[in-house]
């Protein structure tokens, strides 16, 4: 069965927690959703894994549309949710012509960067039947406005701003959240805040779900690891395995542990 947003809403409510993926391709899509994982986002992550770039920037909305496609012919009832690119979504009705676009290509939802300011564009995606998932902390998109890839709030004024944006976002229609880069108490207090399930990546294991690179899970990171990354390749005799091995370790609260994780 095709996993839809009530589902994901009621594991929180019963406090099971789910996964989360990227994919760009339908190989991988398959073997993703095959083994249990229940949303695969095409992340314009694409940027810098797939074309070399050193920030998501460069990303189009092109790019995105065919990458979504690619990925909804291998899928096998994953949950798919789609970014929208840099200034894809600059005003309501931008996003609205852009979110159709992606909708249009096989997406189930799309992913939008930034706080309460959004709130507007999401309210009208959410009245016009696009489902959104509201991206907060650190926000790659905004990566020279916020000097490099940084923990966020981690003073209190910040911290009670994302606090305050998750809620209104909710308010808004959005029905998921994901916190990115966040120390760990703040995203517990977020996502006991909110009835939208929280997708944390760097935001500790008090989130619903989580969510990681595909290529950083395996262990073919460029460059520098991220803290919040495992390898889960690391003793598995195939993807499938490293794959399913993840699936096991978000929902056993095992991943991410201390060691992947931010305090205040």
């Amino acid at each position: 069965m095709a996993i839809t947003i009530p589902q994901l809403r009621e594991l929180k409510s019963s406090g099971k927690k789910f996964t989360c993926l990227t994919a760009y391709d339908a190989t991988f899509s398959h073997v993703i959703s095959q083994a249990g994982v229940e949303v695969i986002l095409v992340g314009d992550s694409l940027g810098m894994v797939l074309q070399g770039h050193d920030s998501t920037l460069p990303v189009t909305m092109e790019d995105m549309i065919y990458h979504v496609s690619a990925v909804c012919k291998g899928n096998q009832g994953a949950l798919i949710m789609a970014d929208m690119p840099f200034m894809s979504y600059a005003t309501p009705e931008q996003a609205m012509y852009n979110a159709s676009r992606l909708m249009q290509a096989g997406a189930h939802m799309v992913k939008l960067e930034g706080g309460a300011w959004l709130a507007e564009t999401i309210e009208k995606l959410s009245e016009r039947g696009i489902p959104v998932c509201a991206h907060l902390g650190l926000t790659p998109q905004s990566v020279n406005k916020l000097g490099g890839y940084k923990v966020q709030g981690r003073n209190e004024h910040q911290a009670e701003k994302m606090l305050e944006d998750a809620v209104a976002l909710e308010a808004a229609g959005a029905d998921i959240v994901l916190l990115e880069c966040v120390p760990n108490q703040l995203a517990e207090r977020i996502t006991r805040a909110i009835d939208a399930p929280v997708i944390g990546i760097g935001a500790g294991n008090q989130t619903d779900a989580q969510v990681l690179v595909i290529y950083d899970l395996l262990g073919i990171t460029p460059g520098r690891r991220p803290k919040f990354v495992k390898n889960f390749m690391a003793g598995a005799e195939s993807i499938d395995t490293a794959i399913s091995h993840y699936v096991a370790a978000v929902k056993d609260g095992s991943f991410p542990g201390e060691e992947h994780s931010f305090a205040h």
